[in-house]
This record gives structure tokens, C-alpha cells and sequence, in this order.
């Protein structure tokens, strides 16, 4: 199932260059166009002014870890769905993800690029509803 292109932007925050290049790519393929590449989480805060939709955000980089960018994140702007990304495949790690307020938590393996369109599938459903329900008042 293709997703449709919606007007969302993408934030990619990895110090694995090919990584973050990788899912850069990946998104475009997809027709996405408006995604920002970042090799740190600094570098990422400090552009949240422009409200990002999407965060993919990797635990392991060498400036701040994942889970204190997520934090500082859903401080600045619960509603950004923000997506773990690592090369751990560790339920406590996730589940702490999620504690913080990610949206979900990915493991970097040879299906990453899949769980990339579920977890935008979801997330393009998600505010589907969120504007029908403005729309029917609620």
C-alpha cells in the first residue's frame, strides 16, 4: 500500500551518515519531500522551531543519547511523533521509548525501511482522524 504524499515534514536524526542517507532516500521514494537531515540531536533541537510532523531519532549517538532528545522533544512539542531508531533489539529500551513518548521504536535490520511505512501509515491515520474529529467538533 503506497502512502499518500501528504504535506509532512521529516526530521532524520543519526550519526551514521548512511543510515540517516539511506532513510532520506527512502522517504523521497515515497514522495516525501521536505526532510532535514540531522548528524545529532543538538543539531535537531535546535531546529524545532520548524515543526517537524516525523522525527526519526537514534538512540546511540555520541552527543546526547536518544532518550534524552526525545525527552527534550516532547518537552518543546508533545505532538510531534517522534519514531526510535536502533540497532538494539532490546525490550526495555523500548519500552522506555515509549514511556518517554515515542510513537514507536524501530530496530535497524534489514526490514527498517518497511517498519519506516507502518509507522508513517499509522501516524498519517492517526491525524486523519484527529482532523475529522475537529471537523465534526469534538
Amino acid at each position: 500500500m503506497e502512502i499518500n504524499n501528504q504535506n509532512l515534514k521529516f526530521f532524520i536524526v543519526d550519526d551514521d551518515k548512511f543510515c540517516a542517507t539511506v532513510y532520506e532516500q527512502y522517504l523521497k521514494n515515497l514522495h516525501y519531500e521536505d526532510i532535514t537531515s540531522f548528524s545529532n540531536g543538538e543539531e535537531c533541537l535546535d531546529e524545532l522551531y520548524q515543526k517537524p510532523d516525523i522525527i526519526f531519532l537514534d538512540h546511540n549517538m555520541e552527543d546526547l543519547n536518544g532518550f534524552e532528545v526525545l525527552k527534550k522533544i516532547k518537552r518543546y512539542d508533545p505532538n510531534i511523533y517522534v519514531i526510535m531508531v536502533s540497532a538494539q533489539e532490546n525490550i526495555d529500551m523500548a519500552v522506555t521509548a515509549l514511556k518517554y513518548g515515542a510513537f514507536d521504536y524501530l530496530v535497524k535490520d534489514a526490514n527498517v525501511c518497511e517498519k519506516i511505512t507502518e509507522a508513517t501509515e499509522k501516524i498519517l491515520k492517526i491525524k486523519e482522524e484527529i482532523s475529522q474529529d475537529k471537523l465534526k467538533g469534538f
